[in-house]
């Protein structure tokens, strides 16, 4: 008997079946890997999720484990040598603004929050599940629209309407797993 997953799910990549299967649409609510998402998201703009999946170990050794207080310090000498870096996208946009984001995430942990208490408000604390037709997932939504605009207001890059929608997904605040997927939430 085949298992049903997601119409997306390249099921050639060990990596996507993995992914699939264990993370995405999945609640997440570890700082870490919250902080590392929304980077790789970013990451991903004009590339396929494919390309970072394959890359997302080359990206953790490259950002020192996603440590926000020694990416924010980043100087010249680590920019250069992540742009000269081939296990990562070498784009000097995306790693400034991974930098960024690093800095826009310890304002907000100053202010007294976290990045899981700021997220999951957006959502009451509980994942939106959604019912779309298979493959017919929206790019963006209303949600997703108000989201970018206060990340944005915060200092973070790379996080426009779409690539948070695909965040979302991600780190499981929305749930839109294929009707008929073995992964979706109640099954």
């Amino acid at each position: 008997m085949s298992v049903q997953r997601c119409s997306w799910a390249n099921m050639a990549n060990p990596r996507y079946i993995d992914y699939h299967d264990t993370e995405w649409g999945r609640p997440c609510h570890d700082e870490t890997r919250l902080f590392e998402m929304l980077n790789l998201e970013g990451a991903q703009a004009g590339l396929s999720w494919e390309t970072i999946l394959n890359k997302r170990e080359n990206y953790r050794a490259a950002f020192d484990g996603w440590d926000a207080v020694k990416i924010a310090a980043y100087g010249p000498d680590k920019v250069a040598e992540l742009l000269a870096n081939p296990g990562i996208v070498r784009n000097r946009l995306k790693v400034a603004a991974t930098i960024g984001n690093a800095q826009a995430y310890l304002r907000l942990l100053e202010e007294g929050g976290s990045l899981d208490s700021f997220l999951w408000a957006y959502v009451d604390g509980k994942p939106i599940v959604n019912n779309w037709p298979s493959g017919e997932r929206p790019a963006k939504t209303a949600l997703s629209d108000r989201l970018s605009k206060d990340l944005l207001k915060r200092g973070f890059k790379f996080v426009g309407s779409t690539i948070v929608y695909a965040y979302m997904q991600g780190i499981g605040m929305v749930d839109d797993h294929d009707p008929a997927c073995v992964c979706r939430a109640g099954r």
